[in-house]
């Protein structure tokens, strides 16, 4: 049975978080936009840590049978995005995230899960 959106984007956080991803955030905008309802937002400290967290989120969703996602960026950009529709998932090298802001950017939105 398939997940429900908030359990699948609670499981990529902590996929995040068990390959050492820093500042792990999800945060609830289904009330803030109509595009998604779920952003993850974690940082990696290298492009080789980013590909890393990418490479396990994307085998967690092949292990969940969720192989549609389309992704965007690179880790040698700095930001990787890999969206599912309801739930999208920001992978940012630090200066990167510092300097987009995204939880500044929808910081209306609640913030479900937060791991430092």
């Amino acid at each position: 049975m398939p997940l429900e959106a908030i359990d699948l984007a609670k499981k990529v956080a902590e996929t995040a978080a068990d390959k050492q991803a820093s500042d792990v955030v999800l945060v609830d905008i289904s009330q803030v936009c109509s595009f998604a309802d779920y952003f993850v937002i974690c940082s990696g400290n290298t492009e080789r840590h980013i590909e890393a967290i990418e490479e396990a989120i994307r085998e967690m969703l092949k292990k969940e049978a969720l192989a549609r996602y389309r992704r965007e960026g690179t880790a040698s950009s700095g930001w990787v995005l890999l969206d599912m529709g309801n739930i999208i998932v920001h992978i940012f090298a630090p200066f990167e995230r510092e300097y987009y802001q995204l939880e500044s950017l929808w910081s209306q939105a609640p913030v479900i899960v937060k791991m430092i």
